[in-house]
């Protein structure tokens, strides 16, 4: 049973930092692809960064430079370190995986973006 755990959301001001953990489990982890989405309220879910089973990473425009995906696979975790953050960032931070064409969710994380 694939189960995804997300955690590290909260409360930051503007140009401040979080790191989010996704702690994976009920996959052989080094073998996927992982993805970190968001969802702003009234929003579609989107994606915000891949890293490929091989370590590439591809990332939306709008979070170059300040956000940084990175896998652990003896741990079965991800992380996505957020530097700068801007109220835009604002939003429920949701990992993901997909696996014999399904895709799996945690819970999600959030995270707020405010003076």
């Amino acid at each position: 049973q694939v189960q995804l755990v997300e955690s590290g959301g909260g409360l930051v001001q503007p140009g401040g930092s979080l790191r989010l953990t996704c702690a994976a489990s009920g996959i052989i982890f080094s073998m996927y692809d992982m993805g970190w989405y968001r969802q702003a309220p009234g929003k579609q879910r989107e994606l915000v960064v891949v890293i490929t089973s091989g370590g590439r990473r591809n990332y939306v425009d709008s979070v170059k430079g300040r956000f940084t995906v990175s896998r652990d696979n003896a741990k079965n975790t991800m992380y996505l370190q957020m530097n700068s953050l801007k109220p835009e960032d604002k939003a429920v931070y949701y990992c993901n995986v997909n696996r014999a064409r399904q895709n799996y969710w945690g819970q999600g994380t959030q995270v707020t973006v405010s003076s």
